[in-house]
């Protein structure tokens, strides 16, 4: 079967893989407490600044938990984020269960949040009675396959800062992003005042690794407790420190991600030739369509069905071929 169901159904690239096995030799320190831990930090820290505080997990939802809970001081604080985004949608209720903290969801009909929609949610800074919206949530890439603008996200950031919100920037596919818009990791968190981002490895070729980036370091004081208590804190830290040192050695990361983007592109194309309507723009891995009679493809190629009637969601992944691509376009036009 080829899959376009996710970018996480790839395999591990095999530099990726290289570097697990070439970490696997000897005894050394657990819980982070190993050479490569240090180093995949000193790499991160050259990405994100020298001043960062980076920690590594194991999967996206404990990196999106860690990152909130170290900006939520109290439990009446609350997250304003998009409607889809994966924290409101896709994490099964933990951000509000573990962190015990309301997500405050705005509508986004192309996955981005406006700037002129949080004014709103801050109405009632100071009522007892109210929730009060603490940090912002922003998704780069959006849940959409759409990307934020440099522009887009200094309008955002001056806004939420101007309401008093910490920023929160979930990086799932930062680097589909930093391509999109030709730019650096670095440059991507830059763009909107990050104060903590997270860092997606897994859709970008990881077998299984995040990062959790604090670009205001006073904000990290109680992040290693916080993975401790979210399970996240793995004792063979080391196969997680490899990962991230594959990811940032010789770009990986950046030549995964064109590879993925480019074959959106070819994707969205053959099938604007063959007829069928894309309903959001193609900026990144993901192509949004509405197709006839799309279970009838299921048997060959995997993909979930969206929001919109006989709407789906088709990703591409580091290791999608034009082949992949194409097979598929064949297979919708005799369809």
């Amino acid at each position: 079967m080829i899959s376009f169901g996710s970018d996480n159904h790839s395999g591990v690239h095999p530099e990726v893989l290289a570097a697990i096995e070439a970490a696997n030799t000897g005894h050394t320190g657990a819980y982070g407490d190993d050479p490569w831990t240090r180093r995949a930090e000193d790499a991160l820290r050259d990405v994100f600044g020298a001043d960062s505080v980076p920690i590594l997990v194991a999967n996206g939802t404990g990196a999106n938990l860690i990152a909130l809970q170290s900006c939520l001081a109290r439990p009446w604080d609350a997250v304003v984020c998009s409607q889809v985004a994966h924290i409101n949608v896709d994490e099964g209720g933990a951000p509000e269960r573990i962190l015990g903290s309301k997500l405050v969801a705005l509508p986004t009909p192309d996955g981005r949040l406006q700037a002129d929609q949080l004014a709103a949610t801050c109405a009632r800074l100071g009522d007892e009675h109210a929730v009060q919206p603490t940090v912002l949530s922003i998704t780069q890439s959006s849940e959409y396959g759409t990307v934020y603008t440099a522009e887009h996200a200094g309008r955002l950031a001056a806004e939420a800062r101007r309401l008093g919100m910490a920023i929160h920037v979930d990086g799932a596919r930062l680097a589909n992003a930093a391509v999109a818009l030709g730019c650096g990791l670095g440059d991507v968190a830059e763009m909107f005042d990050a104060d903590v981002v997270s860092v997606g490895g897994t859709k970008n070729g990881l077998m299984g690794a995040e990062a959790v980036v604090f670009r205001t370091p006073e904000l990290a004081r109680q992040a290693k407790w916080a993975r401790k208590a979210t399970t996240q804190l793995m004792s063979k830290h080391r196969y997680l420190a490899a990962q991230f040192l594959a990811m940032l050695t010789d770009d990986l990361w950046r030549r995964n991600a064109e590879n993925a983007n480019a074959m959106a592109r070819r994707l969205a194309e053959g099938l604007t030739e063959a007829g069928v309507h894309i309903t959001q723009p193609v900026e990144v891995n993901a192509v949004f369509a509405t197709m006839p009679d799309p279970e009838s493809l299921q048997e060959q190629f995997h993909f979930y069905p969206w929001e919109g009637p006989d709407e789906v969601r088709l990703m591409c992944s580091w290791d999608t071929t034009a082949a992949d691509v194409d097979t598929f376009v064949t297979a919708v036009r005799g369809v």
